[in-house]
């Protein structure tokens, strides 16, 4: 892998970029030069921002010049020795498939030639990697979907897709956090709010972290979603993971 890149970005950032591509590898060495920044106590630092392939840096200049934060991030950034991405949580995330919660399900199933049952089992047999957040609140970027149910998004997107659904857009799968537009293929819906501002952690999960979906039934569906409107529910998180849930 090449030495890491640091390019500033404007007056009060910088960017640490790792490579040129989406690999777990590269992601690994962004979330682990986020942590030893974290762990550095460094001072003048107010926020990181993880993304594929990069780690942005915001800092106060007043409190740190940026040639002396260059000098210590680099020291930080060729020095992280082995980064597995596989150390982070596993959060698990209820599910309610097909039906009223996943509209789609049917013609994800149609595209890949197979049973509305083998796509759930397929979609929920897997711990999906979040490499980032962005778009929207709380939405995560997922790897590691199996090829046999990707589906191609809709031609026309929807205006309005309701918060929890659960979606798959080409090769990719996730979570609309809140109420938006979008063109994935809605095969289920999550009863508990991945973003909620009122929480005291308003996000789940964060980057580094693995998602497990979990099927459940209706009546399931139901009672933890009257539970999560509550304030009530947590979702259950171990530690620890691997890409293909084993």
């Amino acid at each position: 892998m090449p030495e890491p890149r640091i390019l500033t970005a404007g007056d009060s950032a910088l960017t640490v970029e790792f490579g040129n591509e989406i690999s777990e590898e590269i992601n690994g060495k962004v979330l682990a030069l986020d942590r030893a920044l974290r762990q550095s106590g460094l001072k003048g630092i107010t926020e990181t921002i993880p993304t594929y392939r990069s780690l942005l840096i915001c800092y106060d200049p007043c409190a740190i010049r940026c040639s002396s934060l260059k000098r210590k991030v680099s020291r930080l950034a060729n020095n992280l020795g082995s980064a597995a991405s596989g150390a982070g949580r596993i959060v698990e995330i209820p599910v309610c498939y097909g039906g009223e919660f996943g509209e789609d399900l049917p013609d994800v199933a149609a595209h890949a030639g197979m049973a509305e049952d083998d796509v759930v089992r397929i979609h929920s047999s897997k711990d999906y990697l979040i490499y980032m957040l962005g778009f929207l609140p709380g939405f995560a970027y997922l790897g590691g979907m199996d090829s046999r149910i990707a589906t191609p998004r809709l031609k026309t997107p929807r205006v309005k897709i309701p918060a929890g659904s659960v979606a798959i857009g080409g090769e990719q799968t996730g979570i609309y956090p809140i109420a938006s537009p979008g063109g994935w293929r809605l095969i289920g819906s999550t009863p508990v709010k991945p973003y909620d501002p009122n929480r005291e952690d308003p996000i789940l999960y964060r980057a580094g972290d693995r998602i497990r979906f979990v099927p459940v039934p209706r009546e399931e569906y139901l009672r933890i979603h009257s539970l999560s409107e509550k304030g009530e529910y947590q979702c259950v998180v171990r530690e620890g993971g691997s890409s293909d849930g084993n």
